[in-house]
């Protein structure tokens, strides 16, 4: 394997516990780590630089201050009601996967559901977000985009819920995008991220390198695996500011870098939140712009289906943690489940 892993070096490959290459102590102490991240952020920062232009002036400005923006109204007032009831009456294949007390459920936005909601589709091909989304992602990258519903306190002895504590995605940026069809509370799972966290500032550079000396077998797996859980100590150390707990209204969008230290927030009773929910992240050492072929229309809103049934098909080798959840609504009003649904009944709300 060891030629493997040594390939794996030039790419997004971020877990030290599946790389011995990766999680050597003796390798990062002598730089491995600390260079790699070195490496992704100068790339990125020069993908940016070159995306710069396309992109309104004052989200580019939040994003670059705090690692995320939050746009109210990303949708005219007066369309938004239409396009959120039409979104939720909406039936499709769902997944669902669960972490501690949490679900989550995801239905694809794919071509069934773009040509049932003409207006989701406008939305997604807009020019002001697309460049927004290519400037975090530091890519000319089409996103994964779902249909997500959080549903929090699921009952059951199942722990907590992981997402819960701020971490890092990985060693390098990408994005992730949230458009809330309902309202947010503070109370409610709200998005949470530490402004200024997705710059690699000398005291964020020598945390890099102090975890990338500990043995990957001694931390938690999280962490180990590449997705960073920092603390209250951590932060001080870097000189960071508290984390932002971000409750909104409906129809806000936010838009991400999960380089940055983020977490859902706390969810203080049950219930659920539903939302458009985007994703993107490529290898960070390319030095180009584009180039992504599964971006191309035709291709880019099929690609959540295959990768479901890729991971279906090689669910011995991969694992695949998305079961399949029957047909059904994101919202657990008016819901409808094929008799073909893996998922116990227990874990639906």
């Amino acid at each position: 394997m060891a030629p493997l892993w040594a390939l794996q070096l030039a790419t997004s490959a971020k877990s030290f516990l599946d790389n011995p290459i990766l999680g050597s102590p003796r390798f990062n102490a002598a730089g491995l780590h600390v260079g790699r991240v070195k490496l992704a952020a100068a790339l990125c920062s020069w993908r940016r630089r070159r995306l710069a232009g396309k992109v309104r002036p004052d989200w580019r400005e939040a994003f670059d201050r705090d690692g995320f923006v939050a746009i109210r109204d990303v949708v005219s007032p007066a369309e938004f009601p239409a396009l959120r009831a039409a979104i939720l009456a909406y039936q499709g294949p769902a997944r669902e996967m669960r972490q501690g007390d949490a679900i989550t459920r995801r239905l694809a936005i794919d071509p069934g559901m773009l040509g049932a909601i003409e207006p989701l589709r406008a939305l997604l091909a807009r020019e002001d977000l697309a460049a927004l989304f290519h400037y975090v992602a530091s890519f000319r990258t089409t996103p994964l985009h779902y249909i997500q519903t959080i549903v929090s306190h699921d009952g059951g002895e199942h722990g907590a819920d992981p997402q819960e504590t701020l971490h890092a995605d990985s060693f390098h940026s990408s994005l992730k995008a949230w458009l809330f069809l309902n309202p947010v509370g503070a109370e409610e799972g709200p998005f949470t991220y530490v402004p200024g966290s997705h710059r690699f500032t000398p005291e964020r550079l020598e945390w890099e390198r102090r975890r990338s000396l500990s043995d990957p077998h001694a931390i938690d797996r999280l962490s180990a695996r590449g997705s960073p859980r920092v603390s209250t100590q951590d932060l001080a150390a870097m000189k960071l500011a508290p984390p932002e707990a971000l409750a909104v209204p409906g129809n806000t969008l936010v838009v991400a870098d999960t380089l940055g230290f983020h977490a859902r927030g706390a969810s203080l009773r049950p219930g659920e939140r539903v939302e458009i929910w985007s994703y993107a992240r490529r290898n960070p050492f390319l030095p180009w712009l584009g180039g992504d072929l599964f971006s191309l229309p035709g291709i880019a809103e099929r690609r959540v289906n295959w990768l479901w049934a890729v991971r279906d098909r090689l669910e011995a080798r991969i694992g695949q943690p998305w079961r399949p959840a029957g047909t059904r609504t994101a919202s657990a009003d008016g819901e409808t489940h094929s008799p073909s649904a893996r998922m116990p009944r227990r874990l639906r709300p």
